[in-house]
C-alpha cells in the first residue's frame, strides 16, 4: 500500500460482469446507491476498500485500562503463589498472593478473579492471552508501543492503521473515535496519525460520569455551560447556511495551496476533517443521545450507577458508535498503576468497569454484532507477583494478560500463560507485534501488506516482527 493507493483493494470487475452477476439487476443497483450514501464518498480518502483476506470482523472496541492491571489478580489465576506468599522470591522482594479469590467459569471453565463477577458470566465470550509481553516496563514507552507499536519513533497508531485500511463506513462520522484518552504516557500520539494523512487520525470525546454532569447541568443553569458536553459538536452562533459559506471560502483557499504544492497531506487532512466536523453537527448528538435507550439496557451497563455511571456510559457508547459505523472505538479507563493499596484501588478499578463490559458483551450479542465486533481489554503491561511495600505490585512486562471477544476468536478460551508465579511468559508468548499482527487479520488485513513508504521505506505497524496468533481463531 502506498501514500496513493491502497495496493490492497479488491481486483477490479468489468460493468459487464457486475451486471452479470447481480440477481435483482438495476433494481439491486439502486438499493446499493441508496445504502452508498451514507458511505464516505468514493474519492474520499475515508471510503470503505476492500481486505487482503476475508475478515472476521468489521470493527474494534478496544477497552484500554491505562496504568498496568494486575493479572495475577484478575485473569491469571496462580496458586502457587499462595502456597509461596511471603516467601523470598528470586527477585529481591518476597511473593504476594492474590488476596482474591478465584473461580472456574463458563463451559471451560476458566478461571477469573472475584474481583470480576459480571464479566465471569461471559466466560464463554473471551480469549484470555495470558502469554502477553511488550519490551518496557515504564508506563509511557509500553503504552505508546501498545499503541502504535514503537516506543523510540512517532508511528501511527493502531486505530489509525485501522481505518486507513479499510476505510470508513460512516460519511457523517469519524471513523476512529477515542473517548477518554489520556493526556500523559503519549497523549494524542496514542490515536494519532503520524506520518498518515491527517484523515486517518482519532477523534476525541470526553465523557463525564453523573457527578461531573451534575455540576455541568448546574453551570448550565447559571449560563455558564451547556449540559452533557453533546452540544459541543453544533456551532449555535452560525446558521448552517453560514457556516457552509465559511467552510467554502476555507476549502476554497486550502483547494489554492493544494494547487501550488500539488500535494500536501496537511493540508488535504484538513479540507477532510473540515467538511467531517460540519457533518457531524447532525450525527454526534443523535448517536450520543441515550435517552432513546430503555431503562433497562441503562441498568445493562450500570448507568446513572454509582460507580459505574462514567464508564457504562462509554460501553453504551461505543455500541452506539459501533451501530452505526465506526471502524475503531476506544475506551480509556485508569489509572491501574498500583504500587501500594492494591486492595481499595484495584478493587474500585474493578467495580467501575465490570459490569459496563459485561453488559457491552452481553448487547452487542443479542443484537448479533458480537460476532463481528472485536473487544479488546488490557493496558501497557501487568504487575509483578512479589511486592517490595507488602501492600502493592510493581511494572511487569516479561508476562501479562489481555483478552479478546468476539469478532472471530475462540470463547471460553486461554491461549499461553507464565510461570508458575506469573512473572514471565513462557507459553504461546504473545508479543506486542503479534497482538498488532492478529487484530489486523481478524479485520482482513495483512500485516505484511498493510504499508505506507515514508522515510525511503515500507512503513508498518508491526515494523519487521509479528505473527499471527492463529489458534485463537474460531
Amino acid at each position: 500500500m502506498n501514500h496513493e493507493y491502497c495496493s490492497h483493494r479488491i481486483a477490479s470487475v468489468s460493468r459487464r460482469d457486475a451486471l452479470r452477476t447481480l440477481s435483482a439487476g438495476f433494481g439491486y443497483l439502486a438499493f446499493a446507491g441508496l445504502s452508498a450514501a451514507e458511505a464516505a464518498p468514493p474519492t474520499s480518502p475515508l471510503a470503505p476498500r476492500g481486505t487482503h483476506i476475508e475478515p472476521k470482523a468489521k470493527r474494534v472496541i478496544f477497552l484500554c485500562m491505562r496504568g498496568g492491571p494486575s493479572h495475577v489478580d484478575t485473569f491469571d489465576y496462580k496458586p502457587r503463589l499462595k502456597h509461596d506468599h511471603g516467601q523470598p522470591s528470586n527477585y529481591g522482594s518476597r511473593w504476594c498472593a492474590s488476596p482474591w479469590n478465584f473461580k472456574q467459569h463458563g463451559a471451560n471453565g476458566l478461571w477469573i478473579s472475584e474481583l470480576f463477577p459480571h464479566v465471569a458470566e461471559q466466560a464463554d465470550e473471551l480469549c484470555v492471552l495470558n502469554g502477553m509481553h511488550c519490551d518496557q516496563p515504564a508506563h509511557a514507552q509500553a503504552f505508546i508501543q501498545m499503541h502504535t507499536g514503537n516506543f523510540q519513533s512517532v508511528r501511527p497508531s493502531l486505530g489509525a492503521w485501522t481505518l486507513y485500511g479499510l476505510g470508513s463506513e460512516s460519511q457523517n462520522l469519524p471513523g476512529f473515535i477515542s473517548i477518554n484518552p489520556p493526556t500523559a504516557t503519549g497523549g494524542a500520539q496514542n490515536f494519532g496519525s503520524a506520518f498518515l494523512p491527517a484523515a486517518y487520525q482519532g477523534t476525541k470525546f470526553t465523557i463525564t460520569d453523573s457527578s461531573q454532569r451534575n455540576r455541568r447541568i448546574d453551570q448550565m443553569r447559571r449560563g455558564e455551560a451547556n449540559p452533557y458536553g453533546i452540544n459541543d459538536a453544533v456551532n449555535e452562533r452560525l446558521s448552517r447556511t453560514q457556516q457552509r459559506d465559511q467552510l467554502d471560502l476555507i476549502k476554497a483557499l486550502n483547494q489554492e495551496k493544494l494547487r501550488q504544492d500539488r500535494h500536501n497531506p496537511l493540508v488535504e487532512g484538513a479540507i477532510e476533517n473540515f467538511e467531517l466536523a460540519f457533518r457531524m453537527q447532525d450525527a454526534v448528538p443523535e448517536v450520543m443521545n441515550l435517552s432513546e435507550e430503555s431503562e433497562e439496557t441503562l441498568s445493562l451497563y450500570g448507568v446513572n450507577e454509582d460507580p459505574t455511571d462514567g464508564f457504562g456510559r462509554q460501553c453504551l457508547l461505543a455500541r452506539r458508535f459501533a451501530e452505526a459505523g465506526v471502524r475503531f472505538i476506544e475506551l480509556g479507563h485508569g489509572s491501574w498503576d498500583q504500587h501500594s493499596n492494591i486492595q481499595t484501588a484495584l478493587g474500585d478499578n474493578c467495580a467501575e468497569t465490570d459490569k459496563p463490559i459485561a453488559g457491552l458483551i452481553a448487547d452487542l450479542k443479542r443484537r448479533d454484532l458480537l460476532k463481528d465486533t472485536l473487544i479488546l481489554w488490557g493496558g501497557e503491561f501487568g504487575r509483578t507477583p512479589y511486592s517490595d511495600s507488602g501492600s502493592g505490585r510493581d511494572h511487569n512486562h516479561k508476562g501479562y494478560t489481555m483478552w479478546m471477544a468476539g469478532g472471530g476468536v475462540k470463547g471460553g478460551f486461554r491461549y499461553g500463560c507464565t510461570d508458575e508465579h506469573g512473572y514471565e511468559a513462557v507459553e504461546n508468548k504473545m508479543h506486542v507485534h503479534d497482538w498488532h499482527a492478529t487484530i489486523l487479520h481478524l479485520i482482513g488485513l495483512d500485516h505484511e501488506q498493510l504499508t505506507y513508504r515514508y522515510a525511503g521505506r515500507e512503513m508498518r505497524l508491526t515494523d519487521v516482527a509479528g505473527s499471527v496468533a492463529s489458534d485463537i481463531f474460531a
